[in-house]
């Protein structure tokens, strides 16, 4: 099992029906843009949402940009397969360069659908904001943007659902380590150990060292947040308890 596979072994103990979560975000892409999008993946990690969406449309371009040279490195050796349809981007979020850097990599095309996943909650709500605005300015008219992430039932305004979710969330992991998934600890000590490896995760260290920690958004916020960004049609299409709660949110962008 490569890198990557161990990372998608490594998520799916934490996030239960991973694969349910990408199957309707790809799904609802086919509807909305059609077969040949160009496709931003923000905060695309090793690649696992670009490889699937590569995968599925044949036609597709991708331009998948993150901050984790470590998770970049993992991202180009396991997507070599695509590398002619894919570009990967070293960009920060919170700056204000990404978006012109993603135009100049689609040659001025603007793209069609913007995606990610398990990913933006490591941004604060202002910053989130920030991206959500860029990214409505750089996505074609009709474009969407998809935002498959956590978004947990409070547990004072719902205290039996943000039980019942946590005892899912548990017996998933449970499930999942028996198996002989690696948890979240196991797996950066591999990749670590990787050729390079320790010298990428130093400069990830750095890199991340002053980061503050975010507040958790809901998915009020969320929809919220997109509507002020500027996209007209905006909902969640896909929900499993609270892990993965409300995701993807599907926005268009008239």
């Amino acid at each position: 099992m490569g890198i990557l596979e161990r990372w998608d072994a490594q998520q799916a103990a934490y996030i239960a029906d991973r694969e349910g979560r990408f199957a309707i975000m790809l799904d609802v892409l086919a509807l909305t843009v059609g077969e040949a999008p160009l496709v931003v993946d923000l905060a695309c990690g090793p690649g696992s949402l670009s490889a699937r969406v590569l995968a599925r449309f044949p036609a597709a371009r991708v331009v998948a940009l993150d901050l984790d040279p470590l998770l970049l490195q993992v991202a180009e050796e396991s997507l070599a397969p695509y590398a002619d349809r894919l570009t990967l981007l070293d960009a920060d979020l919170t700056a204000d360069d990404w978006p012109a850097a993603v135009s100049a990599a689609f040659d001025g095309e603007p793209p069609k659908a913007a995606v990610s996943t398990t990913a933006l909650h490591w941004l604060t709500p202002s910053q989130l904001v920030g991206v959500y605005a860029h990214a409505a300015t750089l996505l074609a008219p009709g474009g969407v943007l998809l935002n498959g992430d956590h978004f947990r039932f409070s547990e004072h305004e719902h205290p039996t659902l943000h039980r019942a979710a946590g005892e899912h969330d548990a017996a998933t992991q449970r499930r999942a380590f028996a198996d002989g998934a690696p948890d979240w600890e196991a797996w950066w000590t591999e990749a670590r150990a990787l050729p390079g490896g320790a010298e990428l995760g130093a400069e990830r260290d750095r890199r991340f060292a002053a980061r503050p920690a975010p507040e958790p958004t809901t998915i009020e916020f969320q929809l919220a947040a997109l509507r002020q960004a500027g996209f007209d049609e905006v909902a969640p299409v896909w929900q499993l308890l609270d892990f993965g709660r409300t995701s993807p949110s599907g926005s268009v962008r008239g």
